[in-house]
């Protein structure tokens, strides 16, 4: 083996790391839901100040936020997400539940896009209040589904429109509908 292809074997992934017992790269679910949960505490202020003022601008600087967060997760990698960075903190002496990195990674490219589009229909369109309030409410939506119910929206999205199937859900829910499931009582 040459010492190129050792080196890239050893890396760390971009999106999640390497866990031992794993066959693609996973990312602990404890820390995802509760950097969903910063977000949601960032995004709900902002919402509520924009409703009750009747102005975009208290949205302004949390949409950025949010969308150069998104970015970073999907191009640099998670471990630059400051979101991330405050959740895994918040997590750290818990036991990490592993779920697969590519569905998230693809819920995050949905959350990158959802922020995208209302940035700009907000900034550069000047689009009418109540449709960058309804942007912003469906990712403010997207965010409590993951942080109350560890519902990620994105990842039942790319299990049903990927040709590769998800590995390691939260819950199991990748196995929900295969009869796999054994009761507990």
């Amino acid at each position: 083996m040459t010492a190129d292809a050792s080196s890239a074997e050893t890396r760390a992934p971009r999106i999640g790391r390497v866990v031992l017992g794993y066959t693609i790269p996973v990312i602990d679910e404890r820390a995802v839901r509760a950097a969903a949960g910063i977000l949601l505490l960032l995004g709900g202020v902002a919402f509520a100040t924009a409703f009750f003022t009747g102005s975009t601008q208290p949205l302004q600087p949390f949409g950025m936020f949010f969308m150069i967060d998104m970015l970073l997760r999907v191009t640099a990698g998670d471990r630059w997400s400051p979101a991330l960075l405050l959740g895994r903190l918040a997590v750290r002496w818990q036991r990490p539940e592993w779920v697969g990195a590519p569905q998230k990674e693809f819920a995050w490219w949905l959350g990158f896009g959802l922020a995208f589009v209302a940035c700009v229909s907000m900034g550069l369109f000047a689009a009418p209040f109540w449709l960058t309030l309804a942007l912003c409410g469906v990712c403010l939506i997207l965010l409590f589904l993951e942080t109350a119910f560890g519902i990620c929206v994105g990842c039942a999205l790319q299990r049903r429109f990927s040709g590769q199937p998800p590995m390691y859900c939260p819950g199991d829910t990748c196995d929900a509908g295969s009869g796999s499931r054994v009761a507990a009582h």
